[in-house]
Order: C-alpha cells, then structure tokens, then sequence
C-alpha cells in the first residue's frame, strides 16, 4: 500500500535529499573566501598562501575577497548572510569572533551560534613593543616605569574592539598598570605612529612588528606565545613573566554560515590541510612569524568560545565600551 506524505514530511525529505545532493556535488562553482581586513595584513596573506592549493583539492577556484570595516565585522556580516552551501567562506580572526564581538553589543552576529568553525588554519605569536625612546629595554624595567607613572604614556591599537585593544586591556588588569589607549583605523597606522615615536608602546602581530624589530625602530618587551622565539631568544613570554592569560595568539581560521552539512565542512577542512601540508605553503605561513595549527572543527569551535569568553570578561572588568 502506497504511503501518501504530509506536506510538511515532503517538505523535510526533500530537504534532506538536497542536502546530501549538495554535499556529494560541492563545490559546483568557485569559492569565495572572504577576508574582512584590507589587503596586505596577515589574515590577507594567510588567506592568499593556502587558497591555490585549496582550490586545487577542491576542483573549483578559491576567489579572496577583502570586505573590510567595522573591524571585520562588514566581512563577517557577509559570511553569516550567505547560502548554508560552502561557496561563501570568512577567514576568521580573534579580532571577528572574540575581541569585537566582546565590546560590541550592536555587532550583529553572535560568534558561538551564527558561524559553522572548519579548521585554524594558523597562529601567530603577539608580542608588546615599545619605541626606542621609551625609558625600558626589559619587561622588569617596563613594569617599573608603568607603575611609577600612570597615565604617562599610551599605546596603539588597530582599533576600539580589535585584538590589540583587549589583549593591552587583559595585559594591564593583570599586571596592575594603567597606559592610555590610542586607537587607529587600522594596524598600518597604529605601528607607523608607534615607529615615529607618536605613540610609545603597541602590542602587535608578530609579522608586522618583527622588521622593526630587526632594524632596531622597536624593542621588543615580551611575547605571547607558547615558547620563547627562536627569532627573539632573550625575550620572555607572558608565562614567564607570571601573566600566563595574556599569553594568547592571533588566530587565522576559516568558518563558513550556520548550518553548513558536515560532509561540506570535512571536504574544506581537509582541503585547507592538503594545502598546508605542501611544503612550499608552510614555508611561506611560517616565514610570516606564524605557526601551522590545521586542527579540527569541534577544537576550533572550542577555540573562538574560550577567546570569546576571555574578551568578554576583560571587557566587564576593564568597564570597556565603544562610546
């Protein structure tokens, strides 16, 4: 006897056969992979690096697109607006699902349940510099000069929300200093500003930071990151110094909309780690200062959760808003 469907079960299996059918023939077009920074940052050029390769596991085109403003939250926004259908992916930063979110109330996504995690791809160690000028060349002497003169000098971030603020903010709840923070549009401006001694201190990517370093325009104080740097071998970590929660690094991932089925999410995972596995692609990811991570999607889903919950607490305690 032939079983008649309510609409509504017709509806749902339907559904399902679409699913699994988009699944077995994904990707059916190119690959867009949205950057939600200008060109030229790290995110930019981890994005770049991988998506060759990535597209060529995938027989389909990867197109990198920068939609910046808002702090990432104009490309983000796109991402969460897209087809549940692996063709529209974001590059996910502290920045995009942590930082931002954190101070912004009005953001308009949520980084916990509005994005589907597929892989991090890369890390990258942060590091707290300070303009020749500055009366420290170590971490003791920077916290000495702190503390006996609140207020005296500032720092620069890419901007109110950004990574760079609430790391700084993190840093001085728990080190018990106070510098004044000066924001920028952008990270470009803020270490430019900071190299021509218009402001003092920054705590920045390591890729941007390290040819200033090098040539001796900033001195380096302390680094988040799991070790000392081969690169910097006579700076200390955050560890080290006592300040363990400080020790967080920038992370560069890919995300795709809520909802995406995992058959799509286990074909872009495994195409991100294809590419990083090439020799020539993690060369150039490790020559940017970064360290390859390519973990799982349930440990990056962990991931942005525990930094989004860090910024939020820092934000509550350091009493931080946009106004």
């Amino acid at each position: 006897m032939l079983k008649i469907l309510g609409r509504a079960t017709l509806t749902a299996a339907l559904a399902c056969a679409a699913i699994v059918t988009q699944a077995q023939t994904y990707p059916s077009k190119p690959v867009r992979l949205i950057v939600p920074f200008a060109p030229g940052g790290t995110t930019d050029i981890v994005a770049r690096i991988v998506s060759e390769k990535m597209g060529a596991s995938l027989g389909q085109q990867v197109l990198v697109e920068n939609k910046a403003g808002g702090g990432g939250s104009v490309g983000a926004l796109e991402v969460i607006k897209a087809p549940a259908d692996g063709h529209v992916l974001g590059m996910a930063t502290v920045s995009t699902t942590a930082a931002n979110p954190a101070i912004n109330t009005k953001i308009g996504y949520s980084p916990i349940t509005d994005f589907t995690p597929i892989i991090n791809i890369a890390a990258t160690p942060n590091v707290i510099a300070v303009h020749p000028s500055f009366p420290a060349r170590d971490y003791k002497t920077f916290i000495d000069v702190l503390k006996k003169n609140p207020g005296k000098y500032s720092y620069s971030s890419s901007g109110t929300g950004g990574i760079g603020h609430l790391q700084t903010e993190l840093f001085k709840s728990l080190a018990g200093v106070f510098m004044t923070h000066i924001p920028y549009r952008g990270a470009g401006p803020a270490l430019n500003d900071t190299v021509a001694g218009q402001v003092q201190i920054i705590f920045d990517n390591m890729p941007s930071a390290l040819p200033f370093i090098k040539d001796g325009r900033l001195i380096p104080i302390v680094v988040a990151a799991p070790q000392r740097l081969a690169v910097l071998p006579t700076v200390p970590t955050f560890k080290e110094v006592g300040l363990e929660p400080v020790n967080r690094m920038a992370y560069y991932g890919v995300l795709g909309p809520k909802g995406l089925p995992k058959d799509v999410v286990d074909k872009i995972s495994a195409a991100v780690r294809k590419s990083v596995e090439d020799p020539g692609v993690r060369k150039r990811i490790e020559d940017t200062g970064s360290l390859i991570v390519a973990n799982t999607p349930d440990q990056f889903s962990a991931q942005i959760k525990a930094e989004f919950d860090v910024y939020k607490t820092v934000v509550a305690k350091q009493k931080l808003s946009l106004d």
